[in-house]
């Protein structure tokens, strides 16, 4: 009994950091979401969010969401699998988590320079014979960007699934008689997918809610749902419909994360199997 009360008595911080940084919060959205822009209780901000307009927003965030997550898994994969074979690859793994420590506001004006009509990208292409394009404020700028900013969180769940697999079993695949791509596809793809489910987690619901990139990159061209947040609460100041949006944000998230949520049902551990 007394263990139980020492317990409950030190879980005390975590209950109030949950109540006042996560509960709290989410509670004043809702509470703002019943209220349009003149202060006056109402359910219209919820029947607007079902119109057309924010219909298609909400389609546009999870298209291009699913680009950025779909590309960087295409990426990731090979490379955590190369990098588990290196002979350095902790020296890899930093080198390639570094960049994720500098700040977002920089690497995006960075991309601003680098995209520009005299920056290095054109002088590539008019290298190659080609005039200048116009590569910011398109879609390819927009999700080329992303994907360089959220790569490093796709490649850290995928590279430690890789890392913990235990080899016995692709070797005792490849004894069997299987193909490298049978191996993959039976045996390496399915023990590391819980890697793959929590690097979709971490690129894809921060895709959904992206505004730097969209405001600074494209211009305000392409249109998220973190675009249509900051622009209700910092230019029509409809807190209300700004507050509306970030609920079914809330509960695209949750949606996203039980449908990709590890279900461990055996597997490996210190090198052996369960």
């Amino acid at each position: 009994m007394k263990t139980n009360a020492n317990r409950s008595f030190y879980m005390i911080p975590y209950y109030l950091w949950i109540a006042l940084f996560v509960i709290a919060p989410i509670a004043l959205i809702v509470y703002y979401s019943l209220f349009n822009i003149s202060g006056d209780f109402t359910f219209a901000n919820y029947q607007n969010f079902f119109s057309s307009v924010y219909f298609r927003m909400t389609l546009s965030s999870f298209w291009y969401a699913f680009l950025i997550t779909l590309i960087s898994i295409i990426i990731a994969y090979p490379t955590a699998y190369w990098l588990t074979k290196t002979k350095h690859k902790q020296l890899w793994l930093l080198l390639i988590i570094i960049p994720s420590w500098i700040n977002l506001l920089l690497k995006t004006y960075a991309f601003i320079g680098i995209f520009g009509l005299y920056g290095p990208a054109n002088k590539l292409i008019e290298a190659v014979g080609l005039s200048k394009q116009q590569i910011l404020f398109t879609d390819f700028s927009f999700i080329f960007v992303a994907v360089y900013i959220f790569i490093p969180f796709m490649i850290l769940p995928i590279f430690n699934a890789l890392d913990k697999l235990n080899p016995a079993l692709v070797d005792a695949s490849r004894d069997l008689g299987a193909s490298s791509w049978v191996t993959f596809r039976r045996v390496i793809f399915p023990l590391t997918l819980n890697g793959v489910k929590s690097g979709i987690q971490v690129v894809f619901i921060p895709a959904l809610s992206l505004f730097v990139i969209t405001r600074l990159i494209t211009g305000n061209k392409v249109i998220t749902l973190g675009t249509a947040i900051e622009q209700q609460f910092l230019v029509t100041q409809n807190w209300g419909m700004g507050s509306t949006i970030a609920v079914f944000l809330i509960l695209f998230m949750i949606i996203v994360m039980m449908v990709t949520g590890q279900k461990d049902k055996g597997g490996a551990i210190n090198g052996k199997t369960k």
